[in-house]
């Protein structure tokens, strides 16, 4: 079988998909459109072609480029005539499924989470909105990585044909295996890993830290990630006076969740908090919203708590409930984070997800 798969964005693809790309290689042949990054030559190492796709502006709203994006992946699909096509994000669901549906080939997109075009409601949420239920109309399959949002759009008639819920891209348990807690005799330190940018409640989070830091200046947050909006200034900041310590973006951050006491993540939105499962994979308790995609990725006081999104006060009241809690405890809380992962989050799920429906087109 000739797979085509079309995304926006070649870390996520390589971080959170690699074992499915090295599942597919052995039987199919498969090829990525994606634009060039630090990881496209490693995608082509597992066997994948990789096609570039200098067209993808992931923040443009410029219905010209969007247009000329659909023709694109039109012209692609017509070139490389793929027995099925898989799309992940926005755009390449939206576009790429036009584009698979009018040259008949069947397609499985899937919902990363409705990202801010969409949570952030208005004008830009009904033109998201409308995108979608053009794009999603002749899937094959949508898969959604929380209930929430896989009702939103049923209930909305976004996408009104096969669906399956799949526990978001899974986590890789030999890679984010359990490491020995670390003592606390030098502070506590706290740990987020992502993208740098508002809707992942940084704001929020260096509010909070800077509060814990005044109070007991052992405590500390490590940043990891790179800066998707202009928050240089403040990190600048915040590190000056001990509070932070910023990393940068970094290719390998299992020796972070390895390093921390808690991995934090105030989240306005996600599919599923890839950060929340690898941190509790590794038998760390875990801090995030209540909010689809999150809540769903630790229990209430078992493995990690939970607070409001868009509220530092309520970031920091959770933060400092954690700090209150012996090592004993915290300890306790990180094993049962690692069973949760074993349970409900294993990346083997996912795959078995993708091999399945895409058996049911190799029957045809």
């Amino acid at each position: 079988m000739r797979i085509l798969i079309l995304t926006n964005y070649d870390l996520g693809l390589y971080k959170f998909r690699r074992e499915l790309l090295e599942t597919l290689v052995r039987e199919h042949t498969v090829s990525v459109c994606v634009p060039g990054g630090k990881y496209t030559a490693r995608i082509g190492e597992l066997g994948c072609f990789v096609l570039p796709c200098a067209l993808m502006d992931r923040r443009s709203m410029n219905p010209v480029k969007d247009l000329r994006l659909y023709r694109f992946y039109r012209n692609l699909i017509r070139e490389q005539k793929p027995d099925a096509v898989l799309t992940y994000t926005i755009k390449p669901n939206v576009y790429g499924g036009l584009a698979a549906a009018g040259a008949g080939v069947p397609y499985f997109a899937n919902i990363t989470g409705l990202g801010t075009s969409i949570e952030n409601g208005g004008l830009l949420a009904c033109v998201s909105t409308r995108l979608y239920r053009s794009g999603l109309r002749k899937a094959a399959c949508v898969f959604f990585q929380n209930a929430d949002n896989q009702e939103m759009f049923r209930k909305e008639r976004i996408v009104q044909g096969r669906t399956k819920l799949i526990p978001g891209s899974g986590v890789n348990l030999l890679q984010h295996c359990v490491e020995p807690y670390p003592s606390d005799n030098d502070g506590v330190r706290f740990l987020f890993v992502g993208r740098i940018m508002r809707d992942k409640g940084i704001g929020e989070l260096l509010e909070a830290i800077r509060r814990l830091h005044a109070e007991n200046p052992s405590v500390s947050l490590d940043v990891v990630g790179w800066c998707d909006e202009n928050y240089s200034q403040a990190l600048a900041q915040a590190q000056s006076v001990g509070e932070i310590r910023y990393h940068g973006l970094q290719d390998d951050v299992h020796p972070f969740y390895a390093a921390c006491h808690c991995a934090v993540l105030p989240s306005y939105h996600e599919g599923t908090a890839n950060v929340m499962l690898e941190a509790s994979a590794t038998g760390r308790p875990v801090i995030t919203t209540n909010v689809p995609g999150c809540r769903e990725t630790f229990d209430e006081g078992e493995t990690g708590f939970g607070c409001n999104p868009r509220d530092a006060e309520s970031l920091y009241q959770a933060m400092r409930k954690f700090m209150f809690l012996t090592q004993a405890q915290r300890e306790t809380m990180g094993v049962a984070a690692r069973k949760k992962m074993e349970r409900e989050y294993d990346r083997s799920i996912v795959i078995k997800c993708y091999l399945d429906e895409l058996s049911q087109i190799e029957k045809i």
